[in-house]
């Protein structure tokens, strides 16, 4: 009984820090919500592995996983976002500006249906995955509290805001494969694009700290392109 709910747990764990990240991103301590963020993804990681581990996979633990990540990486995401917004806002008559942050939310819900449904996406993500949507809007407050004054310039920006906030909600629910860090093996052949995607990320983490995350996500959205490219030459060469 305990070993069949080991990953439910961790998945509990995932939605607590979800909770207590919505609650202090209203009282704007946006680190700290952003702090819960990663940790919130180290249990997210860890319940499907055991799941997989101990081989207690259920209907009952996807659908938790997936209520838990609308918390944390669907309406966290959006709350920071609101509270970037209104920084970026200077009076109160243009505060309407900010309420167009929780589309994030709403397309992170399409996002997460689409996943329980889709037989597509056993071996590759369609859309960006929350998670990795929420590490970067995690981010920016830490980018701007830790960088200098052109960095807090360039994200508190309503219209920069308010791009990226359309931006990324396409791109949770676009028709594209994704790279899933899914191994079936560990060799190179056939893993050339998760390798690489590992290898540039903990290059870049090591150089760049936590302005790497933002070049992350976008060298993993190129590197999809390409993966994709090269699928379908194959496919095509194999007719």
């Amino acid at each position: 009984m305990i070993r069949r709910n080991l990953p439910n747990a961790l998945t509990c764990g995932n939605l607590l820090c979800g909770c207590i990240g919505v609650v202090e991103a209203f009282h704007n301590n946006l680190l700290l919500s952003c702090a819960l963020i990663g940790i919130a993804l180290i249990f997210d990681f860890f319940d499907g592995f055991l799941a997989r581990i101990l081989k207690v996979s259920s209907a009952i633990g996807k659908d938790l996983d997936s209520l838990a990540d609308m918390v944390t990486f669907g309406l966290l995401p959006s709350i920071i976002l609101y509270q970037l917004l209104m920084q970026s806002i200077p009076d109160l008559l243009g505060i309407w500006k900010a309420y167009p942050a929780f589309i994030m939310a709403i397309f992170s819900a399409i996002r997460l249906a689409k996943f329980n449904n889709d037989p597509r996406q056993s071996d590759s993500f369609i859309g960006v995955p929350t998670p990795a949507n929420a590490m970067l809007i995690g981010s920016l407050p830490l980018i701007v509290h830790t960088q200098d004054v052109f960095w807090k310039d360039l994200i508190i920006n309503t219209n920069n805001l308010l791009i990226l906030t359309v931006v990324m909600s396409y791109l949770l629910v676009m028709e594209m494969p994704l790279i899933a860090l899914k191994f079936k093996h560990f060799q190179w052949k056939g893993n050339e694009a998760r390798f690489i995607l590992i290898i540039l990320t903990m290059v870049l983490l090591i150089t760049l700290k936590i302005l790497a995350v933002p070049a992350i996500l976008i060298i993993y959205i190129l590197l999809s392109v390409v993966e994709n490219l090269r699928k379908k030459k194959e496919s095509i060469g194999n007719q």
